[in-house]
Parts: structure tokens; sequence; C-alpha cells
């Protein structure tokens, strides 16, 4: 892998800057959001449309699908792939541009149902809530009657895919999901995790987050400062099993999804202070007999969000992993 610096656009990152306000909360600058596409006659390649998880909890989730399934009433099953937006455990939102172009992205070039989960963000709820939420999802598709899903959903295809943050969190919904017997998700059935350059970090330094600590997307100070906020209160230091998988051997779990035949994609870039970990994670699934896929390259963090085109080798490498487990 060659080393590459990148020209990154100029926004205002909220990870700088994280401001900490009294009641456990932080403040959030307004952010573009946008509405869903529900209009199945427009020229949009994808129309989405939102629907309640948990009022209580404020959840909800923005379904994605090929214009073409509704509009030529097709009588096709999608895979379905559930998406976790990256931000820390503390920022942004299923509705954020960045997050809803890169649905409509998934869901064109991959043909599949896109299911992205407005989960409840740190500090006002910590982790576990997150994988909480998660698992609410989960649960609503098997045993939903929404017509997107009951038509157009292949249950026993199912895959949990996360950006950052988002991808922590689909390796903890997915071990969870692993740790259930077939019985208790029927008909819903997990093939696979994708992990897009995953939010994860311990007490020790890696050399890439040494090497990148003042990087311009995602500094070290902010990886850290994120940690802090989303970890369980009293949480000593950042080896705890939210944020280092490799504590303690691993879990115990990655054992039962072995045992399923899952398949997990891990990707990484170069620019990213999180590559060394990811990577390392990488090698140590591998090892411990899980069928695993690696996509590491050059880049920043989240490049794809700012540089749609970068985009396409992830949904190469993602074909490849749904290619693998179909069956």
């Amino acid at each position: 892998m060659s080393s590459q610096k990148f020209v990154r656009p100029i926004f205002d990152n909220p990870f700088l800057n994280i401001e900490e306000l009294p009641n456990d909360t932080i403040k959030r600058q307004p952010e573009p959001l946008t509405q869903a596409n529900f209009d199945p006659n427009g020229t949009s390649l994808v129309i989405s449309k939102d629907v309640d998880l948990d009022i209580n909890k404020k959840t909800w989730m923005r379904i994605y699908v090929p214009r073409r399934i509704i509009a030529n009433h097709d009588d096709d099953k999608l895979p379905v792939i559930f998406y976790y937006h990256g931000g820390g455990f503390v920022f942004f939102h299923v509705n954020s541009y960045g997050s809803d172009l890169f649905c409509q992205q998934l869901s064109e070039k991959l043909d599949a149902m896109i299911i992205a989960l407005e989960y409840r963000l740190a500090p006002e709820n910590r982790l576990p809530a997150a994988y909480d939420d998660a698992i609410d999802g989960l649960n609503w598709i098997k045993s939903t009657q929404d017509e997107w899903i009951q038509n157009y959903a292949d249950l026993s295809n199912v895959y949990l895919f996360g950006s950052s943050s988002g991808g922590n969190l689909a390796y903890h919904a997915g071990l969870r999901v692993a740790s259930l017997s077939d019985k208790e998700l029927e008909p819903v059935k997990i093939k696979g995790l994708i992990l897009h350059q995953p939010y994860f970090s311990g007490k020790n330094r890696t050399e890439s987050e040494e090497k990148l600590k003042d990087d311009p997307t995602l500094p070290l100070q902010a990886i850290d400062k994120m940690f802090d906020l989303s970890l369980p209160k009293g949480t000593p230091d950042h080896d705890h099993e939210y944020s280092n998988p490799l504590l303690n051997g691993g879990s115990k779990h990655l054992d039962d999804m072995i045992t399923r035949g899952w398949g997990i994609l891990v990707t990484g870039v170069s620019e990213d202070p999180l590559i060394d970990a990811s990577r390392n994670f990488a090698d140590f699934i591998e090892k411990k007999g899980v069928k695993t896929f690696k996509l590491f390259g050059d880049g920043y963090h989240v490049i794809e969000l700012f540089e749609p085109s970068k985009a396409a080798v992830l949904f190469d490498a993602i074909r490849d992993l749904i290619s693998a487990t179909k069956n």
C-alpha cells in the first residue's frame, strides 16, 4: 500500500471542538438534514421512507429501495443491509446529508434494501444504548407487517454494516446476535458484517495513532474524547470491551460467528489514525478462524462521504462478501 497525501475538504469539523455542557450533554451545531424521498414516479434511482422504531427512545429508521422495485412492481427479493452511521457515537444522524447520500448510493449500486438506524447518541445515552437500538431494529424486521419489508426484503440474507463508530456498533450488535439461538431471530438470518474503518482503540497507542495524532479529520484527541463521552460512566480507560475488541483475547461469541459461517469485511485507509487498530482486528479474527475479508488502501477517514466516487472499491468488496456468504 502506497502512502499518499490527499487534499481534504474544508468543513466545520465537530470532532475538533467538543463543548461539554451540564447534565451530561454536549453542544451540537445545526447541520443540513434531508427528507425521505417517497416518490416512486420521480427521477431518483432510489426511494426512501421513514418508520418509527421506539417512540419513547426517539429511535427510527430510514428504508431505501431501488425505485425500479416499486415502480415496476417487481417481485425481486433484495438482500437487506442494516446501516449504522458514524460520528463517534456523539454526532450525526440517519438523515444527515452525507449519510443519506451514501445510503442512496449503497442501495443503487448493490441493488439492496438499506435500513439506516437512527440510534441514540452519547453522552446523553452512553453505550450500550446504541447496541440496544440495533437489536431493536433487528427485532422490528422479523415481525413487522411493513409493506416494503413483506414484499421486497430477503430476510434470509441480512448484513450489518457500519462506518467508523457505526462499524463498532455493527460488530457489537453482531456479537449479540451471534449469541442467540437460531429461533430467536427467525426468519432473519445474518450472513455477515461490514466494518468500514471501524472505531476501535485502546489504552496503548498504535503506530498510526501516534503518527497521525494531529489528523485534520479525526485527531487522536477527538478519538479519545468521544470514547470518554460514550463509554459507560466510571470506565477508567479505553481498554474496555466496547472500544478494544482484542481485550482479554476477544469475545467468546466470535466462536459463534465462526459456527454460523459469517463473513466479516474490515476496511482501513492509509491516512486514518484508526488503520492500525482495524488491521490488527482483521488479522486477529482471521487467526481465530473467522471468514475474513480485508480492504486496505489509500485515503483519509470516511473519504467516500466527501468524494463519492471513492466508494466504488468499497461496493465491489461488499459484493464479494455477499457472493461468498449467500448460501
